[in-house]
């Protein structure tokens, strides 16, 4: 009994965080949280450029928001995938914001400015704020992670949107960095390695690669943070597992 917790102890998972493809609204400029925007053609040549260009990574199981944009991603980068639909994962919602760009809104609403300005905790008219898209989604990636757990798989990929991506990583995510600081650019991302006994102590996960991998090879700011996550969840395991040596560190599962 010891040596299967000693072992279920030391299996690290990883998951893929990836954004959706450029949707119509995307192009227009809108604000498209609850709306059901499909890919734009322009997203599914872009994604499909990426495809070819770069690699994505495997996974053993699938997960996806329910809206058209992220199940077509899905389709693209995985066609023989079999997605797992989370509604938790679904964008911000707008409320009566949805469809307008933001140039409309600030000459049309003053609401909009002092929520462009606001914490966490303004929405927009008959809307989510951030504080509750942070909330929902992140409940539904800690039922995600325990799925992982019991069922013993150790690799997924999460196809969803923006908000969704960001709300995850600045919440779990090393090394710790604000909401905004997390945006991607669409079909990119980044992958996340969960050690149980971090997760259990402390509730969170290393991010330790962007998505596709080679894309950002030459450096920049997702690289900067790659590596900075890399040194804190070094920090973070060696301090919160004393009992564990060098080689026991958390590797790729």
């Amino acid at each position: 009994m010891k040596y299967l917790f000693h072992r279920y102890l030391m299996k690290s998972y990883t998951i893929h965080l990836i954004r959706h493809g450029i949707a119509e609204g995307n192009l227009l400029g809108q604000y498209i949280g609850r709306t059901d925007s499909p890919l734009a053609d322009e997203g599914r040549k872009a994604l499909q450029a990426l495809k070819e260009t770069y690699a994505y990574p495997s996974a053993q199981v699938f997960y996806c928001s329910p809206m058209s944009r992220c199940v077509e991603t899905l389709r693209i980068l995985y066609p023989e995938a079999e997605p797992v639909l989370i509604d938790g994962f679904r964008e911000c919602d707008f409320g009566d914001w949805e469809g307008k760009t933001a140039k409309q809104l600030a000459e049309e609403d003053p609401r909009f400015l002092q929520w462009m300005e606001s914490s966490r905790s303004v929405a927009p008219p008959h809307g989510e704020s951030t504080g509750v898209l942070v909330q929902r989604t992140c409940a539904a990636f800690e039922k995600l992670v325990e799925e992982l757990m019991r069922s013993g798989t150790t690799s997924a990929v999460v196809v969803a949107h923006g908000g969704t991506l960001m709300s995850i990583l600045s919440a779990y995510g090393l090394p710790r960095a604000s909401f905004y600081d997390w945006m991607t650019e669409n079909g990119c991302g980044y992958s996340m390695r969960i050690t149980p006994g971090l997760w259990m102590r402390s509730m969170v996960a290393e991010v330790y690669d962007t998505i596709p991998a080679g894309r950002n090879a030459e450096g920049g700011d997702e690289k900067f943070i790659v590596d900075l996550a890399r040194e804190a969840a070094n920090r973070a395991f060696r301090k919160n597992t004393p009992e564990l040596d060098g080689k026991n560190a958390p590797t790729e599962g």
